[in-house]
């Protein structure tokens, strides 16, 4: 058996706040180790949100230029060549991987490439990609595995071999026809996607709109725009069989309230959530519960049942967005440092990267009212924003929800032009307590989006009489 090595600091899995932590503790001149099975720095920059951004990226060049004539530019057919989309997206993750393993170098922290398991608490055995195997142990241990994308058990989905997230951005051929299961973030931004690359696109979605968490309002201007871009979309669609085989030829069989409908397709994609990485982790060794979906139980402070391992990340059931990992990261960091940090305390904002972007932070107006939170409700059109009339871009809407007792903004949802930029002015107006009248009289730049805040918030109804 191997010997034990002991480390100040282990972390399993190199997510992105993992990853901070492990840099800003070896830099600190702890002894650190970072246990990683597959990819270098994490999903996010090789398998998930950059790859993903950097093709839709893609895609939106060509939408611009088989639209260019609507400008005034007069351009050719436009074809597309997805090897060439392909090899710019792995160039920039060439690129992040040069730049993870510096900084491991730099920070002194030990990157140990191999899948690692709990042998007993706080005790990790790592099977090594290049053979053998070594035995860890940590004075504090943070998981920090992460997730992957869930196969709902519908008959014929496994056999189908449907493509992920990580396969859809690595095709080097245009799709004929792509059906995508799930009408939430990942499998729309991937139909815009390959729409955009020529391919036609259903998507099926089981519940009665797309983004079951946003408001209706906002989910309906989201189909509007997928549709008239020519994406179709099947809502209370419930798939009960697949057969075939994804890349060939595949046939989704689901069943609504009008009765069972086959939809055919040459490629089927599968967005329908995500579930923990830790099957396999030895959790149960190390003494560290997951509740019934298998996610890890933590506290406010991420502190997981066994004594000195912390959880973060996706697999601790935080949001499943990075810059959320990365917070996970520092309340970690400061609460081993004294601190008191907490996750219960956070306004979480997060971006759809379609085109046009939704972005929403804070409450919704349908969550205002099942919680019961007297508000006040203003939207104002894209079409109102003056840049948008420059621009042409006038699809969508603002919306805000104020306080009925007093101006505090309660949460901001957007779908337009730079929609994660303007969420971002006023989540900071919210996290500095401003009353929503200091954001609508502020001198606001001309002729820029986030000058729509302006009659977007003169909009809000006074507050009701007592």
């Amino acid at each position: 058996m191997a010997e034990v090595e002991h480390f100040e600091a282990l972390v399993l899995g190199s997510g992105q706040g993992g990853k901070l932590l492990a840099w800003h503790w070896a830099r600190a001149g702890k002894k650190v180790a970072v246990v990683e099975r597959r990819w270098v720095g994490g999903s996010c920059p090789a398998v998930a949100c950059m790859p993903s951004k950097n093709e839709l990226w893609s895609a939106h060049v060509a939408h611009v230029v088989r639209n260019a004539a609507r400008y005034g530019t007069l351009t050719d057919a436009v074809r597309i060549d997805m090897r060439t989309v392909r090899r710019r997206k792995q160039d920039m993750v060439d690129r992040e991987i040069a730049f993870h393993l510096s900084a491991y170098k730099e920070s002194g922290a030990e990157l140990i490439m191999g899948s690692g398991r709990f042998v007993a608490p706080s005790t990790i055995e790592v099977a090594l990609n290049d053979g053998g195997v070594r035995l860890l142990s940590g004075e504090a241990v943070v998981v920090n595995v992460g997730s992957h994308a869930a196969i709902p058990d519908v008959p014929g989905l496994d056999a189908a071999r449907a493509l992920t997230h990580i396969e859809a951005l690595e095709l080097d051929d245009p799709l004929t026809h792509l059906i995508v299961l799930g009408g939430g973030y990942t499998g729309i931004e991937l139909a815009q996607a390959y729409r955009r690359f020529g391919s036609r696109v259903t998507i099926l979605e089981p519940g009665g709109q797309l983004m079951g968490r946003e408001d209706a309002d906002v989910a309906r201007a989201m189909q509007e725009i997928l549709a008239a871009e020519g994406i179709e979309t099947v809502l209370g669609a419930r798939p009960v069989g697949v057969q075939g085989l994804s890349g060939d030829a595949v046939t989704v069989t689901v069943r609504g309230s009008a009765g069972e409908r086959r939809i055919e397709g040459s490629d089927l994609l599968v967005a329908t959530g995500r579930v923990a990485n830790t099957a396999d982790i030895g959790a149960d060794v190390a003494e560290i519960v997951l509740d019934e979906r298998g996610f890890i139980r933590v506290n406010e402070r991420l502190e997981t049942s066994a004594a000195n391992v912390w959880a973060i990340g996706e697999c601790a059931g935080s949001p499943q967005f990075t810059h959320v990992s990365v917070d996970d990261s520092r309340i970690v960091r400061d609460n081993m440092e004294g601190g008191n940090r907490r996750t219960d305390d956070r306004l979480i904002p997060h971006v759809m990267f379609t085109d046009p972007p939704l972005a929403r932070v804070g409450l919704s107006e349908g969550e205002a009212q099942r919680r019961n939170v007297a508000a006040r409700v203003a939207a104002l059109p894209m079409a109102k924003v003056l840049r948008t009339q420059a621009t042409g871009e006038t699809e969508g809407f603002m919306k805000v929800v104020v306080a009925a007792d007093d101006d505090r903004i309660l949460g901001f949802t957007m779908i337009g032009s730079e929609a994660g930029e303007v969420m971002a002015a006023v989540q900071t107006a919210m996290l500095a307590g401003l009353p929503y009248p200091k954001l609508r009289d502020a001198v606001i730049a001309h002729l820029t989006i986030a000058e729509g805040l302006g009659p977007l918030l003169t909009g809000v109804p006074p507050r009701p009489r007592a």
